[in-house]
C-alpha cells in the first residue's frame, strides 16, 4: 500500500501541493486527474524525492515504509518506477550498462551478461524495436515514442511493485499508443502492481478494465471516484457544476 498524508510540497519558496492526501491499494490503478499547472507532475517529483522539490509537511508511506526522506536511489530499490512525461537523455550510458546496474542494485546478486542480453532482445521485440536498441545511449537521439518505449525496456525487466506514468500517453502516436497501453495492461495482468497514471485522455484509459480516479485542483485533491468520474470529465471539463456535486466517495 502507498498511503501519502498530509503532504506539502515546495519549490523555492512556492508551494505547489499542500493538504494532499492519497491511498493507492496492493494491486489497485489510481488515475490522477486535473488542469495543468495543479502539482500533478509535482507529486511524481517528490515520491521519488527530486532535490528541486521539498516536502515541508506530512509523510509518505509505502508498504509500512517510511519514505518521505530516504534518497531516490532507496525508494527506487522498494521496487517504485517512474516514467516521467520527458525522460531525461544521457549519452554514453546505454541502455544495456543501466539496466545491468540497476537490476544488479535491486537483486544484490551480479547478473550474468549473456543471459540479461538475451531477455532484453526478447523484451525489444515486444516493444517491437530493433534488437541493437538495447545497446543505444539511453534515450539519447530518440523520438518521444522511442523514449516511452525505452522506459518501458527497463519496466519490464525489473519488474517493480509500484508504476508511476507522468502523461506517458503524451507525443505517441496511435500505433505507438496501443502497443504501450496493452504492454502495460499485459504486465499489469501478469503481476497486479500498484499503478498511478496521470493523464488527461480517456482513450489511454479504456486499456485497463478498472481504476480509481481522483481530482487534483490548486495542489490537493478535491474529488475522488471511480472511472465514471473519468468519463464525467472527459465529457464536462474540470469546471463542470456536475463535478462539485459528484459523489466524493463513490
Amino acid at each position: 500500500m502507498l498511503k501519502i498524508n498530509n503532504l506539502e510540497v515546495k519549490v523555492d519558496t512556492k508551494t505547489i501541493l499542500q493538504n494532499f492526501n492519497l491511498t493507492i491499494n496492493d494491486g489497485e490503478i489510481h488515475v490522477l486527474m486535473g488542469p495543468n499547472g495543479t502539482g500533478k507532475s509535482t507529486i511524481c517529483k517528490a515520491l521519488l524525492h527530486h532535490f528541486d522539490y521539498k516536502i515541508t509537511k506530512g509523510n509518505i508511506i509505502f508498504n509500512d515504509l517510511d519514505i518521505t526522506n530516504k534518497d531516490t536511489s532507496e525508494i527506487a530499490s522498494l521496487g517504485i518506477f517512474l516514467i516521467s512525461q520527458n525522460p531525461m537523455e544521457i549519452e554514453g550510458v546505454s541502455n544495456s550498462e543501466l539496466i545491468r546496474l540497476a537490476y544488479n542494485k535491486q537483486t544484490n546478486e551480479q547478473v550474468d551478461i549473456f543471459e540479461l542480453n538475451t531477455k532484453l532482445k526478447d523484451i525489444a521485440q515486444t516493444l517491437k524495436v530493433d534488437k541493437q536498441f538495447v545497446h543505444r545511449d539511453i534515450n539519447y537521439n530518440m523520438s518521444g515514442g522511442e523514449k516511452k518505449k525505452n522506459e518501458l525496456m527497463q519496466l519490464l525487466m525489473l519488474k517493480p511493485k509500484f508504476i508511476i506514468l507522468d502523461e506517458i500517453d503524451s507525443g505517441l502516436d496511435i500505433d505507438a499508443l496501443k502497443l504501450v497501453g496493452q504492454v502495460l495492461n499485459n504486465y499489469y495482468e501478469e503481476y497486479k502492481p500498484m499503478m498511478l497514471i496521470i493523464t488527461h485522455h480517456l482513450d489511454f484509459l479504456n486499456n485497463f478494465k478498472d481504476y480509481k480516479v481522483s481530482i487534483i485542483k490548486n495542489g490537493t485533491i478535491i474529488k475522488n471516484g471511480s472511472k465514471s468520474l473519468a468519463k464525467l470529465i472527459e465529457k464536462e471539463g474540470f469546471e463542470a457544476n456536475t463535478i462539485s456535486g459528484f459523489e466524493k466517495n463513490e
